[in-house]
């Protein structure tokens, strides 16, 4: 992603292609724990700054976004275009996102005519946070509204439920689509060490609630080709012991 999701490009002297990162504080936790200053430096990265930060104009760098496709962040990332801070944009959304949202972009390009400087755009499925080589964690910046005691709450509602396990799901489909093209050495390290309130443990849900977790992933990706399907059903069930 950071090398314009490209093997590394160097120019003629041997260096990186310098450029900006801009994340929202969503891509900040899932990059911190992974990336030091210096490798991000490595990689060419000269400055990484908040999308909803003060940032001044620099026309002649690319920049690469990376950020949850929010109404917030995408109405952010549409002033850029108008207000043309950078030579070029290569959005990477945290999420899949939306084709509502994906027009907004474009007509925002269209009319700063900026149309030819959105170089990418991808959804690169990475909302999770890993903080091992083993262990990895759903928690973001929202933790508290999908912690275990959010969910055992005797007050919260159906709706309020729905929304846990839609976060939920989004970030478990994010990691199995990612898990589906790691060696399945380094799968079975995964097994069991998932839960919602950061520890290394098994799944910290009730029976029903993994259930329906587990069946939401199932029609998630029942839109995938059922080769790729096949791939990754099997880590779904042995997660959830169903």
């Amino acid at each position: 992603m950071l090398n314009f999701n490209v093997p590394p490009i160097k120019n003629s002297t041997g260096e990186p292609v310098w450029k900006v990162l801009i994340y929202d504080r969503f891509g900040q936790d899932i990059i911190s724990p992974l990336l030091s200053v210096k490798e991000l430096r490595d990689m060419g990265i000269t400055l990484h700054l908040l999308l909803h930060s003060d940032r001044d104009p620099i026309p002649d760098v690319p920049a690469v976004y990376f950020v949850m496709p929010t109404e917030e962040n995408i109405d952010r990332m549409c002033q850029d275009l108008r207000n043309q801070l950078y030579e070029s944009y290569y959005l990477n959304f945290i999420s899949a996102i939306s084709r509502s949202k994906l027009e907004d972009i474009a007509n925002a390009a269209l009319g700063a005519s900026a149309v030819t400087q959105v170089a990418k755009v991808f959804d690169q499925y990475l909302n999770f946070i890993t903080l091992e080589d083993d262990m990895f964690v759903l928690c973001n910046q929202n933790k508290e509204l999908i912690s275990y005691r959010a969910i055992n709450r005797p007050d919260i509602t159906d709706t309020e439920m729905e929304a846990i396990m839609d976060t939920v799901v989004d970030s478990l489909f994010c990691f199995f689509v990612t898990l589906a093209v790691v060696p399945p050495p380094v799968t079975a390290q995964w097994r069991g060490h998932v839960s919602l309130n950061g520890t290394r443990s098994t799944v910290a849900l009730p029976r029903h609630l993994r259930k329906r977790i587990a069946q939401l992933l199932h029609e998630t990706f029942e839109e995938i080709t059922e080769a790729d399907y096949r791939d990754v059903r099997e880590h779904i069930n042995v997660l959830f012991r169903i």
